[in-house]
């Protein structure tokens, strides 16, 4: 039985993972996220039709289809915003030194110096040398 031999794409050859491994993450939450907003559209739907119904009314897809977009953007807007501080906070703090940022760059500073040390190299004279080349 032969088989034949696996053909690869220009990207796997130079060791580049192919597009689906590549934006798997952004494949997966697009799909998420596209669920996720047809199932509000539904749901949506089904409760506005049973409220028009009530009142003896017919759907006017105009006034939903208004009300579905303000509920969206009612909705993305405090989530985004709630992520968006998050982040630009997040990476505003890690910016400005905060005492955890801090912490953490004086602890890895005093392990590479221990490191160095038992591999019988000056750290002091390292960090002249580095700062030179800056």
């Amino acid at each position: 039985m032969s088989h034949a031999p696996r053909v690869r794409s220009p990207n796997s050859v130079l060791g580049q993972p192919g597009f689906s491994k590549s934006y798997g993450f952004a494949l997966v939450t697009a799909v998420l996220f596209l669920g996720a907003w047809i199932g509000q559209f539904f749901t949506q739907l089904i409760a506005t039709r049973d409220q028009a119904s009530q009142q003896g009314q017919n759907l006017h897809w105009g006034q939903f289809l208004a009300q579905f977009f303000a509920a969206t953007l009612a909705n993305w807007q405090a989530e985004f915003l709630q992520l968006l501080w998050q982040a630009a906070g997040l990476a505003l703090l890690l910016f400005w030194g905060s005492s955890q940022s801090r912490e953490s760059d004086e602890r890895i500073e005093t392990k590479l110096d221990v490191l160095l040390q038992a591999q019988g190299l000056d750290p002091d004279r390292i960090s002249r040398h580095v700062n030179q080349s800056l």
